[in-house]
């Protein structure tokens, strides 16, 4: 006799979600197959790269390496959650005016913890910045554009730091 699981209820983006996926299953594989939200990437599938960040209550985690039955009963956002086209969030609009990336892979992961740090650090320094990006990883070298997107997402966010 099989018995039958109860599908796993996930708040993505506010909404509540189902999936019939294992609890065991990485939150990453539920996004993007069972959701078909594409912002978190699979880079290394070992929670190193930082491409599959998500926000889970606010904070940064890393959506390769979270079952998703360990989301239950909280908030996880996506890159889609953050604004629209129309509509962009600041840190979003900052990572685009300041041309943050070049192929694209690693920024959902940039972006989402630009998000959670500004949400504690509202004026990081470059040394917080380099700290909280550090195991993020970009390829294609454009860190001095990152950094310069976080900076212009400060602004963005809540203003020019005072003298």
């Amino acid at each position: 006799m099989k018995i039958a699981r109860a599908d796993i209820v996930v708040k993505v983006n506010g909404a509540e979600m189902r999936s019939p996926a294992d609890p065991a299953t990485p939150l990453l594989h539920v996004l993007r197959n069972d959701f078909g939200l594409n912002g978190p990437k699979y880079g290394c599938g070992l929670g190193e790269c930082g491409a599959c960040m998500v926000l889970v209550d606010g904070k940064a985690a890393r959506s390769c390496v979270l079952p998703v039955g360990a989301t239950a009963g909280h908030a996880v956002t996506t890159l889609e959650g953050l604004g629209t086209v129309d509509a962009a969030h600041p840190v979003q609009r900052a990572f685009i005016e300041e041309q943050g990336a070049q192929c694209g892979y690693c920024l959902n992961g940039m972006i989402l913890r630009t998000v959670a740090l500004l949400a504690v650090n509202p004026h990081p320094s470059d040394r917080d910045i380099r700290e909280a990006l550090r195991f993020n990883l970009c390829r294609c070298g454009t860190h001095v554009e990152i950094l310069a997107s976080v900076h212009r997402a400060v602004v963005l966010t809540s203003g020019p730091r005072a003298p």
